[in-house]
């Protein structure tokens, strides 16, 4: 895969009339996100609930981001907050009420406040390519509704975050000198760090074009691949352990999510679990990729990525 420079060497700038209203602003992603809209010179209005009172929605208003408090359960009042924007952007976390809920309310303020362009929370794998079921917090994300509504929605597909090898996701294991798998080691995987995925949102939001899906991966690699990035990464020898097939990964996840239920939970163990086993089938391999949509965002490597937890 091509890699141009580290970072842009500059954003563009779409002009100071523009308008982008963006929720989830105070998580990682949406910080990042509305951090490159700012570099673009247009007006950033972070939709808040009137409960909140972070320090990372304090940290977004001195960086010049536009706090508005809003009411999800008041339509009006939603609606009237996306008033004469020029794309409304959600990188919300959670489950049912949030990404189905809430999501639904902002689709229609957008919709009722003449809004052109959507961006919904998806940040994923290819879910439209697996089977329904086979991952829960993908399965909230099939929306006939937003696809049946009178405004340019796109869904930003970017694999896994490869932020997530250097810790959350239990694929590299910095410890052991090992990086696990289950089924083939030559299923190719999708990686995209939250910095490109946001940089790369925030020039969509301003692109009159975009289809419904834009597919993009910093780095599309294999299990071995990983391993060698991890060697080259940490200066230390990796080796592959093979956990078993998809079979035994799935029986895992069954005997976990039993013990373990967590409903109420965004990520239970159960769940990371249905993500690997979900990338390992390669059925939501990303293909054919979008990357070049945008000439001058650096794809960071996998191998960078792992480079920067050694520092």
């Amino acid at each position: 895969m091509e890699h141009t420079s580290n970072n842009s060497t500059e954003s563009q700038s779409y002009g100071e009339d523009k308008t982008v209203i963006i929720t989830g602003a105070t998580g990682h992603l949406g910080q990042r996100i509305a951090a490159h809209l700012l570099r673009s010179r247009v007006k950033v209005i972070a939709l808040v609930r009137k409960s909140s009172n972070s320090d990372q929605a304090i940290l977004l208003e001195k960086q010049g981001v536009i706090l508005s408090e809003v009411d999800f359960d008041n339509q009006s009042q939603l609606t009237k907050a996306c008033a004469g924007a020029n794309c409304v952007v959600s990188a919300v976390s959670g489950l049912e009420e949030v990404i189905v809920d809430a999501q639904t309310k902002l689709l229609h303020a957008a919709v009722n406040s003449g809004v052109p362009r959507f961006i919904p929370s998806d940040y994923c794998i290819d879910y439209t390519k697996l089977p329904y079921g086979s991952n829960r917090n993908l399965d909230l994300r099939r929306r006939e509704e937003l696809d049946k509504a009178p405004i340019a929605a796109t869904s930003i597909l970017n694999g896994m975050f490869t932020d997530l090898l250097t810790g959350q996701a239990p694929v590299v294991l910095f410890r052991l000198k090992r990086v696990v798998y289950w089924g083939d080691a030559d299923q190719l995987l999708d990686f995209t760090t939250m910095e490109n995925t946001a940089e790369y949102t925030g020039h969509a939001a301003f692109d009159e074009t975009t289809p419904r899906y834009l597919r993009i991966a910093g780095d599309v690699i294999n299990v071995k691949g990983l391993k060698n990035a991890a060697s080259e990464a940490t200066e230390n020898k990796f080796h592959l352990l093979r956990a078993g097939g998809l079979g035994s990964l799935q029986t895992m996840i069954k005997i976990t999510r039993t013990l373990f239920p967590k409903r109420k939970e965004v990520f239970p163990p159960w769940q990371g679990m249905q993500y690997l086993h979900n990338m390992f089938t390669g059925k939501p391999k990303l293909e054919p990729l979008d990357n070049s949509r945008y000439p001058g965002i650096r794809w960071t490597t996998v191998e960078e990525v792992l480079a920067k937890l050694e520092k």
